[in-house]
């Protein structure tokens, strides 16, 4: 499964649209999804991203999900929120 976070925006800033976004993947995207399955996140198309928003969805995939790849990751917002939640939040991908 390959989750285009563009979806949801190309500004990805706060913890309540985090949260949506994350509510929308649960009611549709990931539903019936084994927790083995390989779990693509693309951030291509993501601008801006931050760590409330982040923490919401990419750190609630990964407690979820035992396989995940991360995709497109140059944007450096995308890497410095990437690197505060591989700090604090104790995310493993």
């Amino acid at each position: 499964m390959q989750i285009k976070l563009k979806k949801f925006g190309r500004m990805l800033i706060s913890r309540p649209a985090g949260r949506e976004a994350f509510f929308v993947m649960q009611s549709s995207l990931i539903k019936d999804l084994r927790d083995d399955e390989l779990i693509e996140i693309d951030f291509s198309g993501v601008e801006v991203l931050t760590p409330s928003w982040a923490d919401e969805v990419i750190t609630m995939l990964a407690e979820r999900f035992k396989n995940i790849k991360l995709l497109n990751t140059e944007n450096e917002s995308v890497q410095a929120t990437l690197k505060t939640l591989r700090e604090y939040s104790g995310l493993k991908i």
